[in-house]
């Protein structure tokens, strides 16, 4: 009985091995590509306010540290206690990435790529 149910099962998977390894692969890339979107502006920030940057040594004052702005001339400086890790720091990311790798998996899905044509 139990041996039965195995090799069914074995046998579909046989069957749909193109199917996994395609939806695998497409699952690794869509995960690369979001975090690399998501981490590489966090990297960006983390490198221009850290202490070693001449970035943010413009201030010239001990304590305050430079805060990247949009328009390259502006000059803001704030204390550093306001930068730190806060409870929420270890929520948003994943989320983020959840939502990104769901709505893409959702567009994967609504372009067709796991229609198959069975008509030969």
């Amino acid at each position: 009985m139990i041996l039965s149910f195995l090799t069914s099962v074995f046998s579909r998977l046989t069957l749909r091995w193109p199917v996994l390894l395609y939806a695998a692969t497409w699952t690794f890339i869509l995960t690369a590509m979001v975090a690399v979107a998501s981490f590489s502006p966090e990297f960006a920030f983390v490198y221009a306010v850290s202490e070693s940057s001449s970035f943010s040594k413009a201030c010239g004052t001990e304590g305050l540290l430079r805060v990247p702005m949009d328009v390259a001339g502006e000059k803001l400086c704030l204390p550093v206690h306001l930068f730190g890790k806060s409870k929420i720091d270890w929520i948003i990311p994943p989320v983020f990435a959840a939502l990104i790798v769901t709505g893409s998996a959702w567009v994967v899905r609504g372009m067709g790529l796991w229609e198959f044509d069975d008509a030969q």
